[in-house]
């Protein structure tokens, strides 16, 4: 090994040390983040919740790829929209979609019945204890939760894109939502809604899974650049897509 790969070496592992050492103080720092909303008054609480997905870094390991912000935006307006303080909201598997509502102006959230179903523990620091239910889709009907069959406005993302990941997710939304009888929100608005975001080669299994919905015009997006082509899944139109003919 000559003078000049030995040096080169050398200075790979002390870039390398560097990187690592950056890594773990921004971990400790989002460790100490946590602890302060844990102990933060309720006003403490909902000044810091407006930070959203910045206090989050995404787990690969659970397939975590949160939205870009104007996806998780309008997937948040496709499920407020016409809402009114008697609907039941549940976000699964999508908290950049959740954090997208709580960031929203309180008048621009017409109910307070919102909740997410998430396997990521951290995320009931900023749904709170009780809107956060702890989820893992390998067991899809076991878990503790009121609103079982009362959902009417349904956001179900599948970490996975299996189509053992797929049907599990689908009987939990089975498992959640109310019985769509057609009735309208008091703001004349239909008061169902379905929408399930996955990847374009899931498009088979989700007409399966789901054969309400239909493949919409709507591309959602990834912030950090996901290269695989994801497709909105959905029972109805508005003015945030149509049905992609």
């Amino acid at each position: 090994m000559s003078d000049s790969d030995s040096d080169m070496e050398i200075s790979l592992s002390a870039n390398a040390l560097a990187a690592l050492a950056e890594f773990r103080q921004e971990e400790q720092q989002r460790a100490e983040d946590f602890e302060k909303m844990y102990k933060a008054t309720d006003e403490e609480f909902q000044k810091r919740k407006k930070e959203g997905m910045n206090l989050f870094q995404e787990d690969w390991q659970l397939s975590q790829f949160w939205y870009s912000d104007a996806t998780a935006d309008l997937l948040a307006d496709a499920l407020l929209e016409g809402a009114d303080e008697n609907t039941v909201i549940a976000v699964v598997s999508a908290p950049s979609v959740y954090a997208a509502i709580q960031k929203k102006p309180e008048e621009d959230i017409p109910t307070k019945h919102i909740y997410l179903f998430e396997f990521d523990k951290r995320f009931e620091v900023m749904a709170g204890k009780e809107h956060f239910v702890f989820y893992n889709y390998e067991v899809p009907t076991e878990f503790e939760s009121e609103i079982k069959h009362k959902v009417d406005r349904l956001l179900i993302d599948p970490p996975f894109l299996n189509e053992n990941c797929q049907t599990k997710s689908s009987i939990t939304a089975n498992e959640l939502l109310a019985t769509n009888d057609g009735s309208k929100t008091s703001n004349g608005i239909a008061k169902h809604r379905l929408i399930s975001c996955t990847g374009e080669r899931m498009k088979d299994i989700m007409k399966k899974v789901y054969p309400e919905t239909n493949i919409t015009t709507f591309l959602p997006e990834h912030g950090n650049g996901l290269s695989n082509e994801f497709r909105c899944y959905a029972d109805f139109e508005w003015n945030g897509w149509k049905f992609d003919s």
